[in-house]
């Protein structure tokens, strides 16, 4: 796409697509014409826009004239044409010199609390953190056998935390086989994280009877999955800023999908975790994330890290029409104060 448009079009769809962030009003060709410094007149602007609108990057509303980005467009612009600039610091420093003294690192939700409300803050928009994750592992695991193929797993965390899990096997045990497959996993495994001990699992397979291997094999995974639930969270700030947002304020169905999101949190989490595993901030443009699925909304996440691992993940949730460079700024500003704050501990 980016090599479809010669130095003319990036220019004008630049300069469009910051006019519109910054005044929320459609562009038309005559104030693109004065604003652009390129001497063209508004005729030739008309079609170069033209040219915009037919390969989906900007569109016209039917009240207006002017042109609007699309999520298209939003995506090349920010991918291809954005500068991130220092944020003005004497808007910002105050919130942040505040955020420091709130931050205490001996009370790590209290960080991530407060990191969701100064993001929400500093954006305007909705702050989202998800809580650090703890490694997953276990002290003691327990098979019982409920009925044909059907078998319940008892975990034991560490710090008491007990998780149960049915699972469904490809054939039915008995008792003294679980009662083997117990012993077996608390004599070799008990105080590993979930994941060592998949690794163990997999390399051992071999000198393990098959069946009673695959038993062992589905109750790492169901212990995965509870042991992470029962450690995972997102904190959600400011929700209510988005009532505010013109293309969602009129739109009472789409609020109540979006409410419904932040309530679960589960989707949220999903998108965090997601994130998480790529460096830097990472930017979802108009439902790209398939978590927040709104053509209207934008999301941009940073992860953070305690220790130089990378533990959890943040971000901002508003409309498509953000000033995208600040609010790279504002989050990866926050990552790093997280990441220092939970360092400290």
């Amino acid at each position: 796409m980016k090599n479809m448009l010669d130095e003319r079009a990036r220019t004008l769809l630049k300069m469009l697509v910051e006019r519109y962030i910054a005044d929320g009003q459609p562009v038309g060709s005559r104030t693109l014409s004065r604003a652009s410094g390129l001497e063209l007149s508004p005729a030739t602007i008309r079609n170069v826009m033209a040219d915009l609108e037919e390969l989906g990057l900007i569109a016209s509303p039917h009240t207006s004239a002017g042109r609007v980005p699309t999520a298209r467009g939003y995506r090349l612009f920010v991918d291809t044409m954005l500068t991130a600039q220092p944020l003005d610091a004497e808007q910002v420093l105050p919130d942040l010199a505040a955020a420091r003294e709130q931050l205490h690192p001996d009370q790590p939700q209290r960080v991530i609390t407060q990191a969701a409300l100064l993001l929400s803050n500093l954006s305007n928009f909705v702050g989202v953190v998800s809580a650090p994750r703890k490694p997953a592992a276990f002290h003691h695991i327990e098979f019982l056998r409920l009925g044909e193929r059907r078998v319940l797993v008892i975990l034991v965390a560490p710090d008491g935390d007990v998780q149960n899990r049915v699972i469904f096997t490809a054939r039915d045990y008995a008792q003294a086989e679980l009662v083997e497959a117990t012993n077996y996993l608390n004599a070799h495994y008990a105080g590993l994280a979930i994941d060592e001990m998949r690794a163990r699992l997999q390399t051992e397979v071999e000198a393990l009877r098959s069946e009673i291997a695959l038993l062992m094999q589905a109750a790492v995974q169901a212990g995965s999955e509870a042991l992470a639930e029962s450690t995972e969270q997102v904190v959600v700030s400011g929700e209510r800023r988005l009532l505010d947002v013109p293309a969602l304020g009129n739109d009472m169905e789409a609020l109540r999908r979006l409410f419904d999101l932040f309530e679960r949190k589960t989707e949220l989490m999903r998108l965090l975790d997601v994130s998480s595993r790529a460096e830097g901030v990472r930017i979802y443009i108009g439902g790209e994330s398939q978590v927040v699925p709104f053509e209207s909304l934008s999301v941009v996440t940073a992860p953070y890290e305690v220790d130089g691992r990378i533990v959890g993940t943040l971000g901002v949730i508003g409309p498509t029409r953000m000033p995208y460079e600040r609010m790279i700024r504002i989050v990866d500003i926050t990552a790093r104060l997280v990441s220092n704050a939970l360092s400290a501990r």
